[in-house]
């Protein structure tokens, strides 16, 4: 019996005793290949002896000290790591304990800037439709995940939702990548004429989308457009990438391939790597300054901000990433990833996309490749593929379809970045193997 309310209150999990590079270990003496790197955490995989050995250092130097009365030497250096290698115009960290703390900490932010500027009718948070920002409430309301809201919808704040960027589900036949992108973001434009452009705050957005859509990277000049937008209507531009990012697509941040920089970002997962609990909000030089002209206070805070430990765990992913030339090998690894999904899954009945960036990788799963529709969601089919993974030593990362019935189960994989190609292949194996399972009762 356990005392623990897991995710799922009846849950039989096995127990982790232990982990080493790509792979976990539980009580029983199973082996699981971590492919998803838990939620896109693991960039390191497990036990790296340099990322250990930065964390016994400072725990013997000083483990915690509140930041209300200090600041430390291992934060500061961190801050300092982050802002050199930040997309331009970032030149201030705010260091928390994970994602949904970074999302929270932006949305604060953004509307406490407008305050200090004089500017306090402004409101509005337009985010999109199928995007996930976090399970705060805050965060919660923000992202547009319709079966995470739902028992919740009561306790939200109100906030507004476009169409993603989606070219699996939302792109036209004979509609080029350019056109496309022009209509997906002019959402953005009608929305803000729609709320009176001095009402809005912030457009929030996945760069790469995450776990709710799997792995959807957005197309052409997407992003430079909603920059433009964002700029003609003096909107703050947040970008999430809390999963995306801190090298998950092949560079330190998903934006830099898509030319834009944001006034806000949030980052986490991949910032520590796991090895503690960690995040950031990243924010341009325009917001650090008006609160420092203003009020000279950000009315905001946590306990374990700025914790020690988690800066000495994020300075050291942060070093390994560099020294080793990670980034190089998340390109690589992640090219020959998507070759090998599609050559799995080439004609496959069941799988309708497979896309991302990098080592950041979803396979979407539908009843119908012509029709493009879902399983039923009572079918379950990503809990299947988990179940039929784990069966087969593989942990990967499934999502449900959306309970708008509109995009389908699927299946994220984002392997650690020491990943290799006879792992990556020995990876796509055992992923047929479990979809090929799961999906065969629906057949």
């Amino acid at each position: 019996m356990t005392h623990i309310l897991h995710r799922a209150a009846n849950a039989n999990m096995p127990v982790a005793v232990g982990g080493k590079g790509i792979e976990l270990f539980d009580q029983n003496g199973n082996s699981y290949i971590d492919a998803s790197g838990g939620a896109a955490v693991s960039c390191l995989g497990h036990g790296h002896p340099d990322v250990i050995a930065a964390l016994h250092k400072q725990l013997d130097k000083l483990a915690y000290a509140h930041t209300g009365f200090f600041t430390t030497e291992v934060a500061e250096q961190l801050a300092d790591r982050l802002v050199e290698t930040a997309p331009e115009g970032i030149d201030h960290v705010y260091l928390v304990s994970g994602g949904s703390e970074a999302i929270e900490a932006a949305l604060k932010m953004a509307r406490q800037y407008f305050v200090e500027k004089g500017e306090p009718q402004r409101r509005h948070i337009i985010a999109r439709r199928q995007s996930y920002h976090g399970n705060t409430l805050g965060a919660l309301a923000t992202g547009g995940n319709a079966w995470r809201r739902a028992q919740f919808r009561p306790l939200l704040i109100e906030t507004h939702h476009i169409d993603p960027c989606y070219a699996y589900r939302w792109q036209e036949p004979g509609e080029s990548d350019a056109d496309y992108a022009a209509r997906a973001a002019q959402g953005l434009e009608d929305k803000i004429l729609e709320l009176g452009p001095d009402q809005v705050i912030a457009f929030v957005a996945e760069t790469v989308v995450g776990a709710t859509s799997g792995a959807v990277p957005p197309v052409a000049d997407y992003f430079k457009r909603i920059r433009a937008i964002c700029d003609r209507y003096g909107v703050l531009l947040i970008l999430d990438e809390v999963m995306c990012g801190m090298g998950r697509t092949g560079t330190l941040h998903a934006c830099e391939q898509d030319g834009v920089a944001p006034d806000l970002m949030a980052i986490a997962k991949g910032l520590g790597g796991g090895y503690q609990p960690v995040g950031a909000t990243l924010l341009s030089n325009k917001i650090f300054e008006a609160f420092s002209r203003g009020s000279g206070f950000f009315q905001h805070g946590h306990t374990y901000m700025g914790h020690p430990m988690a800066a000495a765990a994020g300075l050291a992913v942060q070093e390994v990433i560099q020294r080793d030339h990670l980034l190089d090998n998340v390109v690589a690894m992640g090219a020959h990833l998507q070759r090998r999904l599609e050559e799995r899954f080439a004609n496959h009945h069941h799988v309708g996309d497979i896309r991302g960036r990098g080592l950041f990788r979803g396979v979407e799963l539908v009843s119908d490749c012509d029709s493009k529709r879902p399983f039923a969601s009572e079918l379950k089919i990503n809990a299947l593929v988990k179940r039929e993974a784990m069966a087969r030593g593989l942990a990967v990362y499934p999502m449900g379809g959306t309970i708008d019935g509109v995009n389908g189960d699927h299946v994220l994989i984002a392997p650690p970045f020491i990943v290799n190609k006879e792992q990556v292949d020995t990876i796509v194996e055992r992923l047929g193997d479990a979809v090929d399972a799961a999906v065969a009762p629906a057949k």
